[in-house]
C-alpha cells in the first residue's frame, strides 16, 4: 500500500524556487549565499569539501538568534570507528539521555548524503540527532569511503559492512539487534536501500523499516523535477553531473541496479518504507517513482513531498518548521515499526 501526502502549501501556484520557498527555507538559502561558496561543479573534490554547506548556513542563523541546534534535544553523542571493507569508518552514536544507561533501545543505522563525494558526519548532524530524540532510538551515523578516491561501489560495500557490524555489536551499546532500521539522505538514501536489498538477496534478517529522504534512486537526469529545478539551490543538475563524473569510472555504471533502482532494481521482498521528498529538488521525481514501485512490489509505503522546501532541508529542524514536521513523520513511522506487534509480524 502506498500513501502519498503533500504539505498544505501544495495547492499554491508553483513558480521558481525562490518564489515557492517559504520564508524560513528562503532565509537558509539567503544565509548560504551570503557565505560566498563557489559552484561545486567548478571545483575539485578536495576544494568542494571545503565549501560552505547548508549546515553552515543554519549555524549562522542560529548564531544570529542566540540559539543552538541542540536546544531541546536531550541526546548524547559519542564518536568512534567501525570496521569497513578496507579500513575503519568514522561513526557517531546518538542516544536519548532520559533513559537509564542499560536501557535497550531500537537502532537506526543512518547514512549521510553528499553525492558519494563530499560531506561527513558533522554536515549531516541535524537529521540523526533529531530522529534520536523524537523517535526515542539509538542512531548510528556512519561515514563511508568517498569518490573519486574510492569509486562506486565502495560506498555501497561499506554500508553493507556497517549494517552487519551494528547488528553483530548492538549489545555493546545497549541496542536491540532485532529492531534495526536503515535511514539515509540523498546518496545515503541509496545506501540505506541497498542494505535492505543486500539482506534480501543473501537471506539475512532485513532491516525493520527504511526511511529514505530524497534518495538517489535513478540515473535519468532529464526527469520532470530535473527540468523544473535544473538551477535550484543547494542541489542542481550541474552538481549531479559533477557527482556522476567523480563517482563512476564509466557513466554507464549508473545503470547498475544499486543506482538506477527505479529502472533496473528488483524491489519485491523489501521492508516498509517512509519516503520524504522536497518539492524544489531535482531528485523529487525519482523519489516519487521509487515510492510507487516499492508499493507495487508489496511494501507498505508512506511518502510525502514537502512543498516550498529544497534538497537538504531535513536536518534544518531548528530553523525550518517543515523540517521538524518531516523529522516527526519519520520518527512516528519508526516508532510504529519498532512496536513489538509490528516486529513480530515481520
Amino acid at each position: 500500500m502506498s500513501r502519498h501526502e503533500t504539505s498544505p502549501a501544495d495547492s499554491d501556484t508553483h513558480t521558481t524556487a525562490l518564489e515557492s520557498s517559504d520564508f524560513a527555507m528562503q532565509r537558509v538559502l539567503d544565509a548560504l549565499s551570503a557565505l560566498g561558496g563557489k559552484p561545486i561543479e567548478s571545483l575539485s573534490p578536495v576544494e568542494a569539501r571545503r565549501q560552505p554547506t547548508p549546515t553552515d548556513a543554519v549555524v549562522s542563523l542560529l548564531r544570529e538568534d542566540a540559539r543552538s541546534a541542540t536546544d531541546g534535544l536531550e541526546v548524547e553523542t559519542t564518536d568512534f570507528t567501525i570496521p569497513g571493507v578496507e579500513g575503519p569508518l568514522p561513526a557517531r552514536v546518538y542516544r536519548p539521555q532520559h533513559h537509564a544507561a542499560d536501557a535497550i533501545l531500537p537502532i537506526v543505522v543512518y547514512f549521510h548524503g553528499g553525492g558519494f563525494v563530499i560531506a561527513d558526519l558533522d554536515v549531516y548532524d541535524g537529521g540523526p540527532r533529531g530522529v534520536a530524540s523524537l523517535a526515542d532510538v539509538i542512531v548510528i551515523s556512519v561515514h563511508y569511503r568517498q569518490a573519486p578516491e574510492h569509486r562506486f561501489p565502495a560506498a555501497h560495500d561499506d554500508a553493507v559492512a556497517a549494517f552487519a557490524w551494528v547488528r553483530a555489536n548492538a549489545a555493546s551499546f545497549n541496542g536491540d539487534p532485532d529492531r534495526i532500521a536503515v535511514m539515509g539522505e540523498s546518496a545515503g538514501g541509496s545506501l540505506a536501500l541497498h542494505v535492505a536489498v543486500d539482506a534480501r538477496d543473501r537471506g539475512l534478517q532485513p532491516p525493520t523499516h527504511m526511511v529514505l529522504v530524497y534518495p538517489v534512486a535513478g540515473n535519468d537526469l532529464d526527469t520532470a523535477s530535473y527540468r523544473e529545478h535544473a538551477h535550484a539551490k543547494p542541489l542542481n543538475k550541474a552538481m549531479m553531473e559533477w557527482f556522476v563524473k567523480h563517482t563512476f569510472a564509466d557513466p554507464a555504471q549508473t545503470s547498475d541496479p544499486r543506482i538506477n533502482v527505479v529502472g533496473a532494481g528488483t524491489l519485491t521482498g523489501l521492508p516498509d518504507a517512509t519516503i520524504i521528498l522536497a518539492e524544489i529538488d531535482p531528485l523529487r521525481t525519482e523519489g516519487e517513482n521509487l515510492a510507487d514501485k516499492l508499493a507495487e512490489a508489496g511494501s507498505g509505503v508512506r511518502s510525502k513531498t514537502f512543498v516550498g522546501c529544497t534538497h537538504e532541508f531535513f536536518g534544518m529542524a531548528s530553523v525550518v518548521p517543515e523540517a521538524l514536521a518531516a523529522q516527526k513523520m519519520a520518527s512516528a513511522d519508526l516508532k510504529h515499526a519498532f512496536t513489538p506487534a509490528q516486529v513480530a509480524a515481520k
